[in-house]
């Protein structure tokens, strides 16, 4: 069993308990179920902001600890404040480190869209994102079928919730359901966590045109960020880059800086 089966078999007990905890009828009940979510897809085509959606991230499987004790009221509101298109918070508990908790709390602090970043196997999470205070959810097409795919995010739109659908692999193109708005391409190897921007350079062009179209993991520089805007991609999903330092959210402020500062010497030069 690679690290992905272990995740995933982890999360489908999880989820099972979860269910026996917290009822739908519960969730049902959360003042964020009834609240109008934000449009993610709107605001990463907002040309006075950067695309970046920062996340909030305290570890992961590959890198193991990288902020243990950030604070996600400081540094989600910070990474708004810094020019961040949207915020992405992993509730992932036993791989991640995050919590539904670290959701909430950056929702009551932020009017961006916030992204739950979770590995969604089932309608129950979908609704328990709602509840949470989350505008729009992942779902991974490299661990969904074709017909989980379409029914998971057809709950989402119900729901008036978005989702941005997360590709690794080209044959995954194929099983995502024609009506997809954002589409993400993941640049980490799911089976070895290696990463390589190259990724999503290669698989850009296989993408419908008309989607928004995102670039995951290992955007290390402004430059990169630029290189992949440039490519056609319209926004980022970036989070260790900025969760390693001590100061996330001047981090993402930094980038984000040098970011229209490279646009702006670009535009002068033609």
């Amino acid at each position: 069993m690679n690290i992905l089966d272990e995740i995933i078999a982890h999360k489908r007990a999880e989820v099972q308990e979860s269910k026996e905890l917290y009822p739908v009828k519960l969730l049902e009940r959360s003042p964020y179920y009834q609240a109008q979510p934000v449009s993610l897809k709107k605001y990463l085509l907002r040309e006075d902001l950067s695309g970046v959606i920062a996340e909030f991230k305290r570890k992961s499987p590959s890198k193991g600890i990288i902020n243990e004790f950030a604070d996600p009221a400081t540094v989600c509101l910070e990474y708004m404040q810094a020019g961040a298109s949207a915020l992405s918070v992993i509730t992932n508990t036993h791989y991640f480190g995050g919590t539904n908790k670290d959701l909430t709390t950056a929702r009551r602090f932020n009017y961006c869209p916030i992204l739950r970043k979770e590995f969604i196997l089932d309608e129950y999470q979908i609704i328990e994102a709602r509840s949470i205070g989350a505008d729009a959810i992942l779902l991974i097409a490299e661990v969904l079928t074709a017909e989980e795919l379409k029914n998971l995010s057809a709950l989402a739109r119900e729901l008036q919730m978005e989702v941005l659908f997360e590709i690794h692999e080209e044959e995954s193109i194929d099983k995502l359901p024609p009506d997809a708005q954002i589409i993400g391409i993941n640049n980490r190897n799911l089976k070895n966590f290696n990463v390589s921007i190259d990724h999503s350079l290669e698989l850009l062009n296989k993408l419908p045109s008309h989607v928004v179209k995102i670039a995951e993991s290992g955007i290390d520089s402004p430059e990169t960020a630029i290189r992949l805007k440039e490519a056609g991609f319209n926004g980022l999903l970036m989070g260790e880059r900025f969760m390693r330092e001590a100061n996330p959210g001047k981090a993402c402020k930094l980038f984000i800086k040098g970011i229209k500062k490279l646009m702006n010497e670009k535009t002068a030069i033609q």
